[in-house]
């Protein structure tokens, strides 16, 4: 079973299967892997970033393609990138073809985290060799990505 990302009158929660915890293995590494989140709905970007960094990741947040690219451009490079489709200034599109064109942020692995509707091979056919994960986010299923990404196993559910 999958925990997934939901909204609640209270907010959106990342709710866990029974005796689930956050993954202690995440935390077990000297230095934390970094996220680059880019997400344009602030209730997602601030809840599934605080739920992954509880499960030991660095996330930083950026609410558009635009912002992406200056965060890979001026800060830390990150480990992977979660990124949406739909969003305003520069869409996720947009965002990828940019990182595709850029030699030093090409290899970045990306997760395609959306609720576009956008069949995967669409997906595939636009962005190469990502992982695709559906919203509203299967958490586990998410953290499973991001491990397969980190130990370089197959990509492309």
């Amino acid at each position: 079973m999958y925990g997934w990302a939901v909204m609640s009158h209270s907010g959106l929660h990342v709710l866990r299967p029974p005796g689930a915890a956050p993954d202690a293995a995440a935390r077990d590494h000297l230095s934390p892997p970094r996220l680059l989140f880019v997400e344009d709905d602030s209730a997602i970007r601030e809840s599934l970033g605080e739920a992954l960094q509880e499960d030991g990741f660095e996330v930083v947040a950026a609410a558009n393609g635009r912002e992406a690219l200056e965060h890979l451009r001026n800060g830390a490079r990150p480990s992977a990138i979660l990124l949406d489709l739909m969003m305003p200034v520069m869409d996720g599109w947009d965002f990828r073809r940019a990182q595709l064109d850029d030699p030093s942020l090409r290899d970045i692995p990306v997760v395609v985290v959306s609720a576009s509707g956008f069949s995967p091979e669409t997906i595939r056919t636009q962005f190469g060799d990502v992982e695709l994960i559906p919203k509203p986010v299967p958490y586990l299923e998410l953290l499973e990505a991001l491990g397969r990404l980190r130990s370089g196993g197959v990509r492309g559910r």
